[in-house]
């Protein structure tokens, strides 16, 4: 028997489908069903456990799907979708623990490694890290230090403050070249990060470690600022940039998950 989210949901159970039920309390019991541990779960499971028809629970369930609270593995069975763990991360007693839980969840929904980075000064600062399962490893380890102009959160950063303080930290910083594809323009640098603003994540083509690719997202605090970033790093020799680029919906769910956990957590 599947344990209801707000108590016992009245209807049938496994091995009984009933059209009882409105709309939203069939949809309410496929989503307790996807939850239950042991997922993916199978259209028909997920039938029976819900107490819903299959063609009803199908219905609902490609909705869950293109709505990013469930996920297929394109053969025939469903599990927990990452704006489903979003909100269960959200409601979670330990904030901490809810970040890096939506953090992990990210990794395996991509495979790839995963970085949560927030600024500090004119830098940023490696907060979490979650290892890809790919035959790779970065460089990153909590605690380092990373550049602004070479990587993508950094970029995903200054994208989203004004000018005149972008100015102040390059004017420190400077943009030493860490790889041959650094961005050491500034006049380059400045269009990337006007593409960034218009498409809402920002890119690092090998440009802070060599045969690297990142995918990055700005998070903000409560008052629009930008305080860090959350990125997927990739091997250039596993993957194309267009395939990582083709994970960016579930990485700006992932920041828009993390921003408000981290504002709920206190980053003012």
């Amino acid at each position: 028997m599947v344990n209801a989210i707000l108590g016992e949901v009245p209807g049938p159970r496994v091995g009984r489908s009933s059209t009882a039920g409105s709309a939203l309390e069939k949809t309410l019991r496929i989503t307790e069903a996807l939850t239950v541990f042991g997922g993916p779960h199978r259209l028909a499971e997920l039938s029976a456990a819900a107490g819903v028809p299959k063609s009803s629970t199908y219905r609902i369930l490609v909705s869950l799907v293109e709505q990013g609270y469930a996920v297929t593995d394109g053969e025939g069975r469903y599990g927990v979708g990452l704006r489903l763990r979003t909100l269960a991360a959200e409601v979670s007693t330990d904030r901490p623990e809810g970040i890096v839980e939506l953090l992990e969840f990210l990794q395996k929904c991509t495979g790839q490694a995963v970085h949560l980075a927030l600024r500090s000064g004119h830098a940023l600062t490696c907060i979490r890290k979650v290892e890809s399962t790919q035959p790779y490893r970065t460089t990153s380890r909590v605690g380092m230090r990373i550049p602004l102009h070479a990587t993508a959160i950094g970029k995903a950063v200054l994208a989203h403050l004004p000018p005149e303080e972008v100015e102040s930290v390059l004017r420190a910083t400077g943009m030493p070249a860490l790889t041959r594809r650094t961005l050491t323009d500034r006049e380059r640098l400045t269009d990337e990060l006007r593409t960034v603003r218009v498409r809402g994540y920002a890119v690092d083509e090998e440009e802070y470690e060599p045969s690297m690719r990142c995918l990055a997202v700005p998070v903000f605090d409560r008052a629009g600022v930008p305080v860090g970033g959350i990125g997927l790093t990739a091997a250039t020799f596993l993957g194309t940039r267009a395939e990582l680029e083709r994970l960016s919906p579930a990485l700006l769910e992932a920041g828009r998950g993390v921003q408000r956990l981290l504002q709920l957590g206190g980053v003012n």
